[in-house]
């Protein structure tokens, strides 16, 4: 159930330590804002100097107020924070909010002393928010602990940047969006990102989580919390595009960076990642179950389908073709409508309009504002659409009557009409099963707009925002039982021989096939191996970091006496201390992939699949996901692929056994995940052929 937060959300009574009538402190912020609800609980400020604080008598400590204080804010100078931490605990304090700053952030010492507070506060059976952090509020509760005000609704924010979160306040409000809650997030000594994603996914206001972080801690425990919170949650994280393994011996490591990394376990736990405030503010618009007191819900609120089929919907061909674009590039698909739909909406337009997709009016709107109406009736009615985006002028001739400086001096007929083709739109809607609408207006502030705004219709003036916010809503459905994070494996014995032979031991062991193969140190030995199976033979220069750059690889030696040319060859050449004498694979219409694993600090092993062999880089047509990664998830990434075609067969050629390689992608990520010890774990190629998957080469790296 993840741990209780009750006394941090809803505390019986709050107490601002470092309370103070000084404007240019925090303390007089954060004591300014509790007292806006002094009847929902008792609020003791507390200044060691006494006297009074913003017209109240202040205590000169905690003890001194006499009784119990569940939640403590502590905005004090660093030197007495300790201190004031354990004058918390003493006097029964069950959550404790530290502005306080100067602890993991300033170094090892201050890293030190926050390890060593939140130690005491778990002891005592309380929590901590921070240090370090910008405070707490609960719309819900009426608790207001942080500097500034935010507008009541339906979105939990936990953000570990301040700005940010005044940022993304401003940015919802002309949408109609509030907050149930604010977490600023500090250095998450105690409660964590973690803890406070699980609780909101339990608390009945918020209805969608959004999280700006810089520091994930545990990521996989974040993933699969939000996998499991059955509500919305929308990332912004800084830093993605930096490599997270700088160092990396092998091609998985070369090629995963943080943005993969991140976007994966997005993609896996159902998260919307988004790259700036605007998007998120775009996409929490957009999204299901967004009601609150300044979001009135309407038949258009909370409307989330899985197809991605979009019917663009427009009075201009300009308007239409930029956002049939935009809805291609935010991911959704815009088909060509089938006859018996274009026949549907022929009846409800004139000749002259275009019906195929995008779907224009070509200038009816303006002899007739209800066929807006008419023709957004039939798209939702049609079984091959999912979803709507209606883009261009909607709202103009209400806008001219408004005064807002819309449109061609209609009149009141056309602006009335507009206005009941709103009314008639969310009409629709209401028996649309399900599918949502999306507007992108030139005049979003209409009139008319207005209608659809209030309705729970999403409305944008930006084409691209309109775009974005129908992906959020359409084809990305949330995993129900969190079964796309898969939990990691019990830990495997630790791998003694991290050489290419001790490793393709141990995926062997796995059920991973490979070719036949024998190391050899000598002549001896390279002929005894060569007795044991048919050529033709592979020999391969063990102890080298990338074999074929090396020229350490010689295929297709027909027979022992090509076998040991090679090899005295080679030797002469690189005087590697070992050698693999393999059988040959049949390489006849098979396609080589690459499966590998990377451990990253914060999600743990990440898996990657993709185009292999020696142009693995330099192609970098990859995809990742958290690992372990089972067969059909596996299949599904080797299916996005840009060269996803080539396993079904291309120009004669036939299509390889592509369940047989998601197979195998299934044991070496199991593997990899029950070795933390591996920080890059790789089999390069994997060869696929119609006939079943063979691993061909593989290579692991310890920490």
């Amino acid at each position: 159930m993840g741990r209780d937060l009750t006394a941090l959300f809803d505390p019986r009574s709050v107490a601002v330590v470092g309370a103070s009538d000084d404007p240019a402190k925090y303390g007089h912020a954060v004591a300014a804002q509790a007292l806006r609800a002094p009847d929902r609980r008792p609020v003791h400020l507390v200044n060691r100097r006494g006297g009074t604080v913003l017209g109240r008598t202040a205590a000169t400590s905690l003890t001194a107020v006499g009784e119990p204080v569940d939640l403590v804010v502590i905005s004090v100078p660093g030197a007495g924070f300790e201190a004031a931490v354990d004058e918390a605990l003493a006097c029964g304090a069950k959550a404790v909010v530290a502005i306080t700053a100067g602890f993991a952030e300033a170094g090892p010492a201050g890293l030190a002393r926050q390890r060593a507070v939140a130690a005491r506060v778990r002891a005592a059976g309380a929590v901590l928010v921070g240090p370090n952090c910008l405070g707490i509020a609960d719309n819900t509760t009426e608790l207001y602990l942080a500097s500034d005000r935010f507008a009541p609704g339906g979105v939990a924010l936990l953000s570990q940047s301040g700005n940010l979160a005044l940022e993304l306040q401003l940015r919802a409000e002309p949408h109609g969006l509030g907050f149930s809650r604010f977490v600023s997030l500090g250095n998450q000594a105690d409660v964590t990102l973690v803890d406070l994603v699980e609780d909101c996914s339990r608390h009945e206001a918020t209805s969608a989580i959004a999280v700006y972080a810089e520091d994930f801690g545990d990521g996989r425990a974040f993933a699969a919390a939000a996998a499991a919170a059955g509500k919305p949650v929308v990332l912004l994280t800084a830093g993605r595009g930096t490599a997270s393994a700088r160092s990396a011996q092998s091609h998985t490591g070369a090629l995963t960076t943080s943005a993969d990394v991140v976007a994966a376990a997005c993609r896996d736990a159902g998260v919307e990642l988004v790259r700036t405030p605007r998007e998120m503010t775009v996409v929490l618009a957009g999204l299901a179950g967004l009601a609150g007191p300044t979001r009135p819900t309407g038949p258009g609120a909370g409307v989330r389908t899985r197809g991605r089929r979009t019917a663009v919907f427009t009075d201009g061909g300009g308007h239409g073709a930029i956002a049939a674009d935009a809805a291609e590039d935010a991911g959704l698909d815009v088909p060509e409508l089938g006859g018996p739909t274009q026949d549907r909406l022929r009846t409800v337009l004139w000749e002259q309009s275009s019906v195929a997709n995008p779907v224009d009016l070509a200038g009816m709107g303006e002899q007739r504002p209800l066929s807006y109406a008419d023709t957004v009736g039939a798209l939702l009615d049609a079984d091959e659409v999912d979803a709507v985006l209606m883009t261009g002028y909607f709202g103009g001739y209400a806008a001219s009557e408004g005064g807002l400086g819309g449109g061609p001096a209609g009149g009141s007929v056309l602006a009335e009409g507009e206005t009941r083709a709103a009314k008639e739109i969310v009409a629709h809607l209401a028996s649309a099963a399900g599918k949502p609408l999306v507007v992108q207006s030139m005049y979003p502030g209409s009139p008319s707009c207005r209608v659809l705004a209030e309705a729970g219709v999403p409305v944008f003036a930006a084409t691209e925002d309109a775009a974005r916010a129908l992906a959020a809503m359409t084809g990305r459905p949330r995993p129900v039982d969190a079964t796309r994070v898969a939990p990691l494996p019990h830990p495997a014995p630790p791998l003694s021989d991290p050489g290419y032979h001790g490793v393709r031991a141990l995926l062997d062991a796995a059920g991973v096939p490979f070719p036949a193969a024998r190391e050899i140190t000598d002549e001896a030995g390279l002929l005894a191996a060569a007795a044991e199976f048919d050529g033709p033979y592979v020999l391969k220069a063990l102890h080298l970091l990338h074999k074929s750059d090396a020229g350490g690889v010689a295929l297709r030696l027909a027979d022992r006496d090509a076998l040991l040319a090679a090899y005295r060859e080679m030797h002469a050449r690189l005087g590697a201390p070992a050698y693999s004498v393999e059988a040959m694979a049949d390489l006849t219409d098979g396609i080589e992939l690459i499966v590998g694993v990377n451990q990253d600090p914060r999600f743990g092993p990440v898996a990657l699949v993709g185009l292999g062999g020696v142009l693995t880089e330099s192609l970098r047509d990859v995809a990742f996901a958290l690992a372990p990664v089972p067969a059909r998830r596996a299949e599904t990434l080797l299916r996005s692929l840009r060269s996803a075609a080539l396993l079904d067969g291309v120009r004669g050629r036939p299509a390889v056994d592509v369940a047989a390689a998601a197979a195998v992608v299934e044991r070496i990520t199991t593997v990899a995940a029950a070795h933390p010890e591996i920080a890059e774990l790789e089999v390069n190629p994997l060869l696929v052929r119609p006939d079943g998957a063979l691993a061909l080469d593989a290579r692991a790296v310890l920490r």
